[in-house]
């Protein structure tokens, strides 16, 4: 999900690694720990596939820094590349971090392949519920107050996502055109 991240960002104009690090957590969200031993060999991996190039830096500017910083842009493989990965519609893009992930950058993914995205979530979402709550059934009684509040906290954020994935659906079957027949 890292490599969608990049190449999606990368989308809006070329950036230097700091810059991408500093786009990638307002992104995904500050709690997804980011660091550049992850970004970096990401980069590298990006590059050698021919999917990002790299403009290496300049000569510093005396007194603003002590080394110029690499600038990252799309190719034009990698903008077909990140066609690509917008298209994909595996199990991962559920999962939690995909989900996020793909959400980012809905705006730039077909309709088709958003309302499948949304659909596979909130499938997923509703079968861990489903799991929680049964779960619950069964050890209730053997639970203390604590362990019960937190798992009946987390079945309520479970029916919330379910609630708003599906207005979210509705959103989307709403807007789609209607198919002449």
């Amino acid at each position: 999900m890292l490599e969608l991240a990049i190449l999606g960002l990368l989308t809006e104009s070329p950036m230097h690694g700091y810059e991408l690090r500093k786009r990638l957590s307002t992104t995904l969200g500050a709690f997804r720990a980011l660091s550049y031993g992850s970004l970096y060999p990401t980069l590298r991996k990006l590059r050698d596939a021919g999917w990002i190039s790299e403009e290496e830096p300049q000569l510093p500017v005396e007194g603003l820094s002590r080394r110029g910083k690499r600038v990252y842009q799309l190719t034009a493989e990698g903008k077909e590349h990140f066609g690509e990965l917008l298209a994909d519609v595996s199990p991962q893009a559920f999962d939690d971090e995909g989900f996020g992930t793909r959400l980012a950058f809905f705006a730039q993914t077909r309709a088709d392949i958003r309302l499948q995205i949304l659909e596979g979530r909130r499938q997923r979402v509703q079968e861990q519920r489903d799991g929680m709550s049964s779960s619950l059934h069964r050890t209730r009684d053997k639970l203390d107050r604590y362990t019960l509040q937190l798992q009946e906290h987390g079945l309520e954020g479970s029916d919330r996502e379910v609630r708003w994935l599906s207005e979210l659906i509705a959103i989307e079957r709403s807007e789609r055109p209607e198919r002449s027949e």
